[in-house]
């Protein structure tokens, strides 16, 4: 799974990017289109239950869920129909599962905004109606094949002609395809037709290092505008963030501290995409290795123990699970089993976040 980080020219992606993935690229310089080709990079999600395990389960090495990010070069208004390369940045969006999108809400002379004045709401406005006019564009050309195939009487045909139609309609009202209700088998071709407006999204306000918990009107207005569609918002200094990213682990504690924060915003960025993607992790444990894995929520536990490798989903036998308050109770999975905290959980379980597995398997 992966998240794209997109927005307009000069509003902060590159150095959110450079930031969340400690890249040492060089800094870009201040001109629109300097991202051409996405950057991508990999970012690990920061969980303390990862550290409380290890209180009680000492092991050789500890490893983090991860998340793939990817660096989409600015969107203009006319993308769609080619500004700016836009041709090329909105094929690199539909390639990934969640849009990450940055929204300028800073004041900053030194840095030209592309549309010549500071309007979060309108810089969302750009990039939705570029994706939905490219949603559309993509539709249009499929109907009149759907509709020919559909003609044959093929059952899965016929409903990709109406899945088509119906999502038509609805961009046709200005509206994103994420807010139209579909059912699983719709949401499958819907994904397969690469609908940009229908991926998650997350919006990341960029904000002055005086406005860290995003307070201002600015982030204000992203915010009212979010939760009417269902959206999270986070506000992040991309400035702050790059200067922490560069520090050691005492300097970047000290300079948190100075400015009030108990961690990099770019941990709750991770977190957040994390859940926008609607991912979840579950945990093992021994000496060799304390590791979060990741899984969708909703996933089985042969589908969880099949992350781990495939044969384990294939001869999936059983799964041994307990939870981390039993651990932080009972202190060893001796007395959690002795205790009788050790569920046995069979092929139908779902999954809980924060589940900490044994799976048992036979091929």
């Amino acid at each position: 799974m992966e998240a794209g980080i997109v927005g307009l020219p000069n509003v902060g992606k590159s150095t959110l990017f450079n930031a969340l993935t400690c890249s040492t690229l060089a800094q870009s310089a201040n001109y629109p289109f300097c991202t051409i080709e996405p950057n991508e990079g990999i970012v690990s999600v920061p969980d303390d239950r990862l550290e409380r395990i290890t209180r009680f389960i000492p092991p050789q090495k500890v490893i983090p869920a991860m998340l793939k990010l990817v660096d989409i070069a600015g969107i203009v208004k006319g993308a769609s129909e080619g500004e700016g390369l836009g041709n090329k940045f909105l094929s690199h969006i539909r390639e990934v599962d969640a849009i990450l999108q940055v929204v300028r809400c800073f004041h900053d002379p030194d840095v030209i905004h592309v549309s010549g004045g500071v309007n979060p709401l309108a810089d969302i406005e750009v990039i939705e109606t570029e994706l939905m006019l490219a949603d559309l564009q993509t539709l249009e050309n499929s109907l009149p094949k759907a509709i020919r195939a559909a003609r044959s009487g093929d059952k899965e045909a016929k409903l990709r002609s109406e899945v088509i139609e119906k999502c038509t309609a609805h961009v046709n009202q200005g509206l994103p395809l994420r807010g139209l209700k579909v059912s699983e088998e719709e949401l499958r071709i819907v994904r397969n037709l690469g609908m940009m407006t229908a991926k998650p999204v997350l919006y990341v306000a960029n904000v002055d290092e005086n406005d860290l918990e995003g307070r201002s009107p600015l982030v204000s207005q992203v915010r009212d505008y979010a939760a009417g569609v269902s959206a999270s918002v986070v506000p992040v200094c991309a400035r702050l963030e790059a200067e922490l990213a560069e520090l050691d682990e005492a300097d970047r504690q000290e300079m948190l501290l100075s400015v009030g924060l108990s961690e990099p915003a770019l941990g709750v960025v991770a977190r957040e995409t994390y859940r926008t993607l609607g991912l979840q992790s579950y945990f093992t444990a021994g000496e060799k290795e304390v590791r979060a894995w990741t899984i969708p929520i909703g996933a089985t536990a042969p589908q969880a123990a099949g992350v781990i490798h495939s044969d384990f989903e294939r001869g999936f036998i059983r799964c041994e699970v307990y939870s981390l308050q039993d651990l932080e109770t009972y202190h060893t999975e001796k007395e959690i089993r002795a205790a009788g905290r050790l569920r046995v959980e069979g092929k139908t379980y779902v999954m809980q976040d924060g589940d900490i597995c044994h799976f048992l398997f036979n091929v």
